[in-house]
């Protein structure tokens, strides 16, 4: 087996391809060794001491470095770590685990939407699953909806995007953009 590495927009950050799926769907952002106690995986990655974020893709692992670690050291500790757990076929979360698990939506958004902006909102949701939600899983992350209100949308970055030095330039120049060209209604993008 051979897995590929990528850089990210986030120095801290690597990208992990196994060449296979992680998640079959959705995604998973573990942002500390507690919340890892679902995933072997993840655990194993934090036992590193190394790492202070992973993330699962579809087909992909983003694990996020501590303040002064160095990737020369903690890559071919990730690597080993992830080889052993895909060759082994091992479950990707621990058995009994995976039901609580809550992924961002509708009951987590941040704002009362109103119902007369379902409308914007389904183009909101439309135009973040079709062009941004690809683009930002390229750079190892994803993006989460958690509101519209009064023209402004409310987004969580989660992966190498949470915490990445261009991450809210991405936020501001390219999805705002992008939002308020498709959406004339959207005036502004916020960060949850």
């Amino acid at each position: 087996m051979f897995i590929e590495t990528e850089t990210t927009p986030n120095p801290s950050s690597l990208k992990f391809l196994p060449g296979r799926p992680v998640m079959g769907q959705g995604t998973r952002e573990f942002a500390s060794p507690e919340a890892a106690e679902a995933s072997p995986l993840a655990q194993a990655i934090f036992d590193t001491g190394e790492a202070t974020n992973v993330f699962y893709g579809g087909d992909f692992v983003t694990v996020t470095a501590a303040p002064g670690a160095n990737w020369s050291d903690l890559k071919p500790q990730v690597l080993s770590i992830l080889l052993d757990h895909f060759v082994s076929e091992a479950p990707l979360f621990a058995p009994g685990t995976a039901g609580g698990i809550a992924v961002p939506g509708e009951s987590d958004l941040l704002v009362e939407e109103n119902e007369d902006d379902a409308d914007i909102v389904v183009q909101i949701h439309e135009l973040l699953e079709s062009r941004v939600r690809p683009a930002v899983a390229g750079d190892g992350g994803d993006i989460q909806y958690r509101g519209y209100k009064d023209g402004v949308v409310y987004l969580q970055m989660q992966g190498a995007c949470a915490g990445c030095p261009s991450s809210s330039a991405t936020l501001k120049h390219g999805i705002e953009s992008l939002l308020k060209h498709y959406v004339p209604e959207v005036v502004e993008v916020r960060e949850a």
